[in-house]
């Protein structure tokens, strides 16, 4: 028994091993064309390891930064993913607070959408959600966290009522006895308690909101306005001709930030989705 137990183990790493491999081999590719110098990416040696006369250093990596609009794009990005994580955390939490202490029929309707929200494409509601921001004047980054806010709730809510239902109601009657009012009960009390979700919860929708490219295009002013997915399409040269090593240096800047995220907070990610998946 111990013996079969131990072979399916190993078998189950192999099976991982290789599917990491697979889905690590795009990123080494992504980075190995991003050191090469343009002749060697437009001949059959493009997806060879770099040589010595095939070797750019970071050639492509400093173009992509002088590019016109690369910082204003990665402040475009930035701006977003703080304002729309910082949106997603507080409103959510305080509304998975409500809806899981007052237990009414409209309160379990409020958690039924937030959680249907979750299986509804993104393609079914795309049209009329840029016909919506043109009316409300929502086609800039300084409002583009309202959106996010709504597409992001679902997942945030769905977390933090699980979390929610773990947490003693003693403790927040102790609260009100001593005098705290909601407000002070939530952020002195309840918003303490739900760090661990928080961290999930922001680095999950972080990863998200960062490589959005779909959204962004179909409500910002493209003209005006572009996130660094979005720059990456107009690395081209003249009569149309995709500059690849650049291109391929501005998706490896993309990536860096939002994987160094993770990998300090993946612990924190499997805290709170277990924390979070209390049914009730």
């Amino acid at each position: 028994m111990v013996k079969a137990r131990k072979g399916v183990n190993r078998f189950w790493s192999i099976a991982m091993t290789i599917v990491c491999v697979l889905w690590m081999y795009p990123i080494f590719m992504v980075l190995m064309i991003s050191l090469k110098t343009p002749t060697a990416i437009s001949t059959s040696t493009a997806f060879q390891l770099p040589a010595a006369e095939t070797f750019a250093g970071l050639d492509n990596y400093v173009d992509a930064i002088a590019r016109q609009g690369f910082f204003s794009s990665l402040f475009y990005s930035v701006f977003i993913t703080v304002t729309s994580v910082f949106a997603i955390l507080i409103f959510c939490s305080m509304f998975a607070w409500y809806i899981t202490r007052v237990r009414t029929r409209f309160t379990k309707l409020l958690y039924g959408l937030c959680a249907f929200s979750m299986v509804v494409p993104f393609q079914m509601v795309m049209f009329t959600l840029s016909n919506m921001a043109d009316t409300l004047h929502l086609r800039t980054p300084w409002t583009l966290w309202i959106i996010y806010l709504g597409f992001g709730a679902g997942l945030a809510v769905f977390m933090f009522c699980g979390f929610m239902k773990t947490v003693p109601l003693e403790i927040e009657e102790a609260a009100m006895i001593d005098g705290c009012n909601p407000f002070q009960t939530y952020f002195k009390i309840v918003f303490p308690l739900l760090r661990p979700t928080m961290v999930s919860v922001s680095i999950l929708e972080a990863m998200w909101i960062w490589n959005d490219y779909l959204l962004p295009t179909l409500v910002l002013d493209i003209d005006k306005y572009k996130t660094i997915p979005m720059l990456i399409q107009f690395f081209k040269g003249s009569y149309g001709r995709v500059e690849w090593g650049p291109m391929m240096a501005c998706i490896m800047l993309a990536i860096l930030p939002i994987v160094v995220l993770y990998l300090l907070g993946q612990k924190h990610i499997i805290k709170g989705v277990l924390s979070g998946a209390v049914k009730g």
